[in-house]
């Protein structure tokens, strides 16, 4: 490798020489991105195959018998992990934080490239050890995503083995991985932004990446020690989880541990994991409708505020996912009201999505029509979470479909919707070619529709009490024909979103070889990363010189000017440019 020193801020850059230095240990945070973001996707088929054979199982238990009860109990665990940690998780941040934030901020690369190249391949391990599970003695850990002891390591639970072993263990790897990438994306944000990119000339992408990195900085060690203190629990017979316990008619060893207490350190990550999510997701859509609808974002400054004023609210709303533990009346209205209360800096978000659609110039491109759908399944998935945050309502519907539908929509669709619509947004910028619109439309509308037929159902099924993680409900007095049979319609939509995959998958690999080329800035954005010198932009970013920024980044439709957008970096025309 050549060092080249950058003349504008004497920074460093190893250019790399080799095809295995330029694509596979390489520095490159966009090149990390696109890794992070395979690895992300690959594993993330690996999840929705085990979600539509589960779903097969429940639709038509009595002619299809692909799986028996424990194996679909450990599907449950191996697709809930996978899609809150593995894939959101990691894609969000580890891919769609490294490609944007150097990008948007005008770095030339995070901070740390070192380490960032290490944190991909630190999740690539992290992703190995939990596929490993699959193919040792006894399977993997069939406990619930959740992982809840006793029951975890208790021999008779289905991958009490190995299994759970391989999940804490990679649970531990993946939050190393996280924490060498989260330190770059912080430190980058605060340290690498260019000449005139003040905090609040920074895109909302960014402000929601770097307050969920930081949220994550927080919660994540609270799951490593757990993790931890469950594996000394497994391996070594301590009792940090386990109580004084009778396990097939024998007493165990344990004595003196509590399983609630794992409960409030699951939870104490678990629910900020939400909005580790939810919070990229949230500066994501926030850009696109702006792009798209022609017009500067509602509120910017409110828009900040209720980014960091959720994360900091996540904190003390955990315990509302506890309410049948037991605890104390007081402590459940306490994590009510605290949960009612973080809706209104969400609500408020919401609001000014609508207000900056109100009177745009909507372009109802591919990216808007996820990003629009995400509008629509976000508000049904918060209003069903009005439900679970009440105590009294939430002690009758917990274990029932209804939470599935919920913890679904706002932690599953959602997600997914602002996914797809970034990667068709920022897929010109990545690879220098258009997508296919048609295509791409195709894949919103199935996928959107779809989605809620799957659903909208198991509201239904949830108010009658039907009850998740069961392997077959045939035969239960309680369960009337009626939602046996809705349970058939969900399950053939089930399979048909999943097929519907496919379209997007054609799309994207027949765009990269075939399709138009994109130009630099094929949106007419005004944010920094469609201003490259290059698309796709080369190692380094801008070229001998880091551009200056003027203005915030959602200058859209000013009364006045010559264009509809006035990018960052174009100066007022009273600003003379310094010769460089």
């Amino acid at each position: 490798m050549t060092y080249v020193a950058l003349a504008d801020r004497g920074q460093e850059l190893s250019h790399p020489k080799s095809f295995i230095t330029k694509y596979i240990w390489s520095q490159d945070h966009k090149v990390i991105a696109i890794q992070y973001g395979l690895i992300a996707i690959a594993v993330g088929l690996v999840a929705l195959g085990l979600s539509v054979t589960m779903r097969v199982q429940l639709g038509f238990p009595e002619s299809v018998s692909i799986i028996d009860p424990s194996e679909y109990m450990q599907f449950v665990t191996m697709h809930g992990m996978i899609m809150v940690i593995y894939l959101l998780t990691a894609l969000l941040l580890g891919g769609f934080g490294n490609y944007l934030i150097p990008l948007m901020v005008g770095a030339r690369d995070m901070v740390f490239p070192y380490m960032n190249m290490l944190s991909v391949w630190v999740y690539l391990v992290s992703v190995i050890i939990l596929m490993a599970s699959f193919f040792v003695t006894g399977g993997p850990t069939g406990a619930g995503w959740t992982l809840y002891p006793p029951q975890a390591i208790l021999f008779g639970t289905p991958g009490a083995e190995w299994g759970i072993i391989l999940m804490l263990v990679s649970l531990a790897v993946f939050i190393v991985a996280f924490t060498m990438g989260g330190l770059n994306y912080v430190t980058t944000v605060l340290q690498a932004r260019t000449r005139g990119m003040t905090m609040m000339r920074m895109p909302l992408s960014v402000w929601g990446i770097f307050t969920a990195t930081i949220l994550g900085l927080l919660a994540f060690p609270a799951l490593l020690v757990s993790a931890i203190m469950m594996l000394l629990d497994r391996l070594l017979g301590t009792s940090f989880f386990m109580p004084a316990i009778v396990h097939m008619g024998e007493q165990t060893a344990y004595g003196g541990g509590s399983p609630v207490l794992f409960q409030h350190l699951f939870w104490f990550f678990g629910h900020p994991e939400v909005y580790i999510v939810a919070l990229p997701a949230f500066g994501i859509v926030s850009d696109l409708l702006s792009v798209h609808a022609r017009k500067n974002i509602f509120g910017y400054r409110m828009m900040v505020w209720a980014i960091v004023g959720i994360g900091g609210l996540s904190f003390i709303v955990w315990a509302h996912h506890m309410y049948v533990s037991g605890m104390n009346p007081y402590f459940g209205f306490f994590f009510a009201t605290t949960t009612l209360i973080i809706a209104v800096p969400t609500a408020i978000k919401v609001y000014n999505w609508v207000l900056t659609l109100w009177q745009g110039n909507i372009h109802l491109t591919v990216p808007m029509l996820f990003a629009i759908g995400f509008i629509f399944t976000f508000i049904h998935g918060g209003l069903t979470g009005i439900f679970l945050g009440n105590v009294v309502v939430d002690l009758p519907l917990s274990d029932t479909y209804f939470v599935v539908a919920h913890f679904l929509m706002v932690m599953g669709v959602s997600p997914i919707l602002v996914v797809f619509g970034a990667i068709y947004h920022w897929f010109p910028k990545v690879t220098g070619k258009m997508f296919n619109s048609t295509l791409g439309k195709f894949h919103f509308w199935f996928t959107f529709l779809g989605t809620y037929s799957i659903y909208l159902p198991m509201h239904y099924l949830g108010f009658l009490g039907v009850p998740r993680r069961y392997y077959a409900y045939e035969g239960i007095d309680f369960i009337p024909e009626s939602a046996l049979a809705m349970n058939t319609g969900i399950t053939v939509a089930a399979i048909f979103v999943a097929a519907t995959q496919i379209l997007f998958f054609v799309n994207m690999i027949w765009s990269l070889f075939k399709g138009k080329p994109a130009g630099p800035n094929p949106w007419n954005a005004t944010t920094l990363e469609w201003q490259t010198p290059q698309t796709p932009p080369i190692h380094g970013n801008w070229g001998p010189e880091l551009p200056q920024v003027y203005r915030w980044a959602y200058e859209y439709s000013v009364p006045g000017a010559d264009k509809d957008f006035t990018p960052q970096n174009e100066p007022p025309a009273d600003v003379e440019v310094a010769a460089s």
